[in-house]
């Protein structure tokens, strides 16, 4: 999953970006409202963790014009804006949550699994098909009742495939939820990972389309 971390404070940014990047997200992180509604429009994005104090252009405005041109990324903003008339602007304003900082870190990733969840259409954090389940809270993954262990970007291809059974995603959508701005992308990395899924659970479970992309087929 790719997330745009927008915060101004580069000790809380900090701390934000090595939390998720040791969550397995990939992130990239801007710091002014200009640069975040650029990147807004430039790259697609599984969810937006949103200051809404922010240099340039305030983080309200970066949301109205978000959900102006009917992009629906979910969007958590974070933020110490804490009066109830602040949160409920800006929940109005198409926010799908709000924490308040000084946050506590394990609560800020519950929300964003939450999140991450309702938008591919599901309340609970497992995900189970053709004999695979996944927990996107523990990141466990099991296969035919028995533990599987994948790597940070293993997971990173199946979680988004298995969530949409059906759905088709190319290899560059791909490449965009394993790698942020920063990272070196190899030619052949989306296949490289897709081998080692299909080797671990099964070659059926992901499909090529070819020409397009590749899929979790629907049961």
């Amino acid at each position: 999953m790719r997330l745009l971390l927008v915060e101004d404070d580069t000790m809380i940014g900090e701390a934000v970006l090595d939390l998720l990047r040791a969550e397995h997200y990939a992130v990239d992180w801007v710091r002014d409202g200009d640069m975040a509604a650029t990147a807004a429009k430039s790259q697609s994005y599984d969810l937006i963790l949103l200051d809404l104090g922010l240099p340039r252009r305030d983080g309200l405005d970066v949301l109205r014009e978000l959900r102006a041109r009917k992009d629906r990324v979910p969007v958590l903003i974070a933020t110490a804006r804490d009066s109830v008339q602040q949160r409920v602007q800006g929940l109005d304003a198409g926010a799908d949550d709000y924490i308040l900082k000084p946050y506590d870190l394990d609560e800020l990733l519950a929300r964003i699994r939450a999140l991450l969840r309702r938008a591919s259409g599901r309340a609970e954090p497992v995900y189970e098909h053709l004999g695979v389940s996944i927990n996107t809270a523990t990141r466990e993954v099991m296969a035919q009742g028995e533990p599987v262990v994948l790597s940070a970007r293993e997971w990173a291809v199946l979680e988004p495939l298995i969530a949409r059974p059906g759905r088709v995603l190319s290899r560059s959508q791909l490449e965009e939820k394993l790698y942020g701005w920063k990272d070196d992308v190899s030619s052949n990395a989306v296949e490289v990972y897709i081998h080692g899924v299909r080797k671990k659970l099964g070659a059926g479970l992901i499909q090529n389309v070819r020409g397009v992309g590749y899929m979790v087929p629907k049961a």
